[in-house]
C-alpha cells in the first residue's frame, strides 16, 4: 500500500487516538502500512465555514476517504459532510468498523465503500488498496 493519498474522516472527540494509531503503523518499519496522510490537523476555529474550506482542500488532494467508525460516527455530522464532499469529489471509500455492532453513517450504505473488517494494519490495508 505504497504512499495512497489518503483522508481519515473519525469523530475527532471519541476516536482520535484511533487515527493516531494509523500514523503510527505508518512510522513504525516493522508494518507493511503506508500511507500519504491528507487529513487536516486541528482547525482552530469555530467558523464551519473557513473549517469546511481547509477540509475541502485537503480532500481534493486525496483518493480515498477513510472512514473510522466509532461508537458516534454515525451521529457525527461532520462526518457525514466529508462522506458527502468525498462523493462529490469522486473519492474512493473505505471504511473500518471499531466494533461490528457500531451504526454505520448513513453517507456509506449503498455507496460501494470497501470495508476492512477489523481494526488490523492488514485489514485496513486490503481495504485501503481495493480503493
Amino acid at each position: 500500500m505504497a504512499g495512497k493519498r489518503i483522508f481519515v474522516s473519525y469523530d475527532y472527540d471519541n476516536d482520535k487516538h484511533y487515527r493516531h494509531l494509523l500514523s503510527a503503523w505508518d512510522a513504525n518499519k516493522s508494518f507493511n502500512f503506508t500511507f500519504d496522510d491528507h487529513s487536516t490537523p486541528l482547525i482552530n476555529s469555530v467558523d464551519a465555514g473557513r473549517i469546511k474550506a481547509a477540509i475541502s482542500v485537503k480532500m481534493a488532494g486525496a483518493g480515498c476517504l477513510l472512514v473510522i467508525v466509532g461508537k458516534q460516527t454515525a451521529k457525527s455530522d461532520w462526518v457525514a459532510w466529508e462522506i458527502a464532499k468525498a462523493k462529490e469529489l469522486k473519492l474512493g471509500l473505505v471504511a473500518v468498523k471499531i466494533d461490528d455492532q457500531y451504526a454505520t453513517p448513513a453517507g456509506l450504505i449503498g455507496a460501494g465503500a470497501k470495508w476492512a473488517m477489523s481494526f488490523t494494519e492488514s485489514s485496513i490495508t486490503t481495504a485501503v488498496n481495493q480503493c
